[in-house]
């Protein structure tokens, strides 16, 4: 049985209203980015999963940390 995924949401409040060091910018590189909406069961999904924290780099949870607190200032500035 397919499943459409539903998005799901994250209480990270509390790590991101830690108070952080200076980041600094140092580059900028433009980059093609398309979301795509997938339909698959759960056992591809878990596979899928269980191969992408295979493979996610530090650099991979960086990107992710600094998007998830700029969604989150941005919202919280609402």
């Amino acid at each position: 049985m397919k499943k459409t995924p539903t998005p799901t949401t994250s209480n990270h409040t509390s790590s991101l209203n830690s108070d952080l060091p200076i980041i600094r910018i140092v580059s900028e590189e433009e980059e093609m980015h398309v979301k795509l909406e997938l339909e698959m069961e759960d056992t591809t999904r878990n596979m899928l999963v269980k191969i992408g924290k295979e493979v996610a780099t530090d650099e991979d949870y960086v990107e992710i940390a600094v998007r998830a607190g700029l969604k989150h200032g941005i919202s919280s500035d609402k």
